[in-house]
């Protein structure tokens, strides 16, 4: 299992789910939504098991279940802020943000 947080996106959720160091984000496949094939990225906050796969970035713990490394193996998140936005890239999924233009 692979997943790339850059520090601009951590940075982002930090500020915009008001977290403090230690705090701990589980990333889920979500059905629906703009995403690839109708799924997308869900965010939480949760605690880890065992056997979550765990990055860390800017003191934030993010963390992907067992039942969802399908989707973000290989996944790189990343934020621009010239856009304002939140960039997920996958080597194997592709348009992660719009689908319909496959």
């Amino acid at each position: 299992m692979q997943l790339s947080i850059s520090k601009k996106a951590a940075i982002l959720y930090k500020k915009e789910m008001d977290l403090q160091k230690g705090d701990s984000l589980r990333l889920y496949v979500r059905i629906g939504g703009v995403g690839s094939g109708g799924f997308s990225v869900g965010v939480m906050k949760d605690k880890p098991n065992q056997f979550s796969y765990t990055v860390e970035q800017e003191g934030i713990i993010f963390f992907v279940e067992e039942d969802d490394f399908w989707y973000f193996n290989g996944m790189d998140i990343d934020y621009s802020e010239d856009l304002d936005y939140i960039h997920f890239e996958h080597a194997t999924l592709e348009h992660l943000e719009h689908p319909e233009h496959r």
